[in-house]
Order: structure tokens, then C-alpha cells, then sequence
């Protein structure tokens, strides 16, 4: 994690300022006339696309007005717990009111909200699009349709959790094999079974570039054991409005609605294949300028 630390000002400085009577100039002003720090820390949850296509997107639009901001990737808890102790200035992929609540209890007050700028995600078990069944209720009966595995995610994630707790045990789906490793290992595993058309379930959620790639639909979820709906939001350390007062403006009017997510994250993952997503957000800005630029105003 990146620490900060306080700028030292050389007693000798200090004296030929006050023999002169100058005013200094703030060390931590920014290029557009703000009074906001300039070094601001984002931190990226591991193998979260839309919190990376997020995230790139508002470094962009950061970096232009005057800021360094840097991009840091962690796992889940360790991003909540940097956050809390100010080490990320702030994160934009924290799922309410479900997937991160136990993240929320634990770290809630040591932290603060900046924006919701989504109300259309939610988690899922997804299947490919011709799976012989439409629900998870469907599952136990079918699994070794499935090879009998669910391929899942991070174990850290909010995601897993609800699987194991909830998903698993009511739908009796125990004697399967429930693989927790990484989104990347996830979507390898789907891929494979994309283009040998074998029948795969993963975990998954929306917004997700997966769905634009491959052909998929999500498993009824009868008794709601994965939640309704939920929506993303943009949180910061605790003291992130008095640090960035500009910026938390900005963000208090962030919107992305999941047609602008998918757009950006194709752009990024599907059409392009690299990690420099520096250039491919450039573009992507050029051709949503008007929207872009709305929130800076």
C-alpha cells in the first residue's frame, strides 16, 4: 500500500518567506486552480472489470484535470482495510446493499460514501445460454450435466460467501464441487467450455464483459439466496472530503448505466488484448465526450 507522508519545509525556507512576507503557495494544489490534493490513490479490486473499467475511466478524467492518480490493485479485504486506515484514498466497486454488507459492518464508519453510481448489478449463476435448465433449483438434479462443479471466483469475495452460505445449502447442492480460485481461472473455465460447447455453471455477476462474449444466462433464483438488485458505490478514506473537495463534487454526481459500462469494458476486454488500457480509454472518452464531460461540471 502506498503511505503517505508529510511535506518537510526546510526552516530556512520558512525564514525567507516571512523576512519577504510571501504567502506560500499550497505544495498540494492542482494544476486547474483546486484546492485538492494532488496524489490520489484508487484501489482496484483483483479481477472486478467493472471496478477496473471504472476506475481507468476516472484516472483519465483526473489525470487531465491536474491530479497523479495511481491505480492499485488489492483482494477485496485488504482494499476495505486500506481504506479505513487511509492508505486508498478510495475504491469504486463496493456492492450494497448485499455482496460487501459484512465489509460495510466491520468498516463502515471509518470510511465514507461518495456517489451510487449504479442500481443495476447483481449477482448470479450463470449457465450457457442451451443448459437443459432454467433454475437453480434445477441444478442439484442436473449437476453431472455440469460435471458436477460450480466454477466460482475469490474466495474473499461477497459473492463466494453468499454461494457457500446461502445458495449451496438451500438449493441442497452440497455434493457438488464448488471451485473457488480466481475471476481469471473462472473465465478460463469458461472459455474452454464456450468452444468445446460442454455445459458449464460459474458464478458471475453484472455488470460483466462476459455477457457480451459469450452466449449465457443467468439461473432463476426462486428463494432470492444470491439478492435482488444491488447498486455500486464509489467510497473514500474517512477524511476523503476534506482531502478532495473538488473531486468528491464530481463524484457525488457520477452515473454509468450498465449500456456506458458495457461499452467501456468491451472496449477494454474483448476488443482489445493488453493491459495499457491508457490508449483504449482515451478513445473510448473521445467518443462519449459529452458524457465524459458532464462529470466535471
Amino acid at each position: 500500500m502506498k503511505k503517505r507522508s508529510l511535506s518537510i519545509i526546510a526552516l530556512g525556507a520558512v525564514g525567507l518567506l516571512a523576512f519577504t512576507g510571501c504567502a506560500a503557495t499550497p505544495a498540494q494544489t492542482v494544476g486547474n486552480g483546486n484546492s485538492d490534493n494532488k496524489d490520489l490513490t484508487i484501489a482496484v479490486f483483483n479481477g472486478w472489470d467493472e471496478g477496473v473499467a471504472a476506475s481507468e475511466l476516472w484516472k483519465a478524467i483526473l489525470d487531465k484535470q491536474g491530479y497523479n492518480v495511481e491505480l492499485e490493485y488489492a483482494d477485496v479485504a485488504a482494499v476495505y482495510a486500506g481504506l479505513s486506515t487511509g492508505d486508498y484514498d478510495m475504491n469504486l466497486d463496493v456492492w450494497l446493499p448485499n455482496t460487501h454488507a459484512t465489509y460495510l459492518k466491520e468498516y463502515g464508519d471509518k470510511i465514507t460514501e461518495l456517489a451510487a453510481w449504479n442500481t443495476e448489478a447483481k449477482n448470479t449463476i450463470a449457465v450457457n445460454a442451451d443448459a437443459p435448465i432454467n433454475s437453480i433449483a434445477e441444478l442439484a438434479a442436473n449437476a453431472d450435466l455440469f460435471g458436477n462443479k460450480i466454477v466460482g471466483i475469490e474466495p474473499g469475495a461477497g459473492l463466494t460467501e453468499a454461494v457457500t452460505n446461502k445458495t449451496i445449502p438451500t438449493y441442497g447442492l452440497e455434493k457438488m464441487d464448488y471451485q473457488t480460485s480466481s475471476t481469471a481461472a473462472m473465465l478460463t473455465e469458461l472459455t474452454a467450455a464456450a468452444k468445446t460447447g460442454e455445459n458449464i455453471a460459474v458464478t458471475l455477476w453484472e455488470p460483466h464483459w462476459a455477457y457480451g462474449s459469450f452466449d449465457l444466462k443467468n439461473l432463476e433464483d426462486p428463494e432470492g439466496t444470491l439478492g435482488a438488485a444491488e447498486t455500486l458505490h464509489a467510497y473514500g478514506k474517512k477524511d476523503f472530503g476534506t482531502d478532495f473537495p473538488q473531486a468528491t463534487k464530481w463524484l457525488s454526481g457520477y452515473k454509468m448505466d450498465l449500456d456506458q459500462l458495457y461499452s467501456l469494458e468491451t472496449a477494454m476486454f474483448v476488443d482489445y488484448d493488453g493491459q495499457d488500457y491508457g490508449p483504449i480509454v482515451a478513445k473510448w472518452i473521445a467518443d462519449n465526450q459529452d458524457y465524459v464531460d458532464s462529470l466535471t461540471k
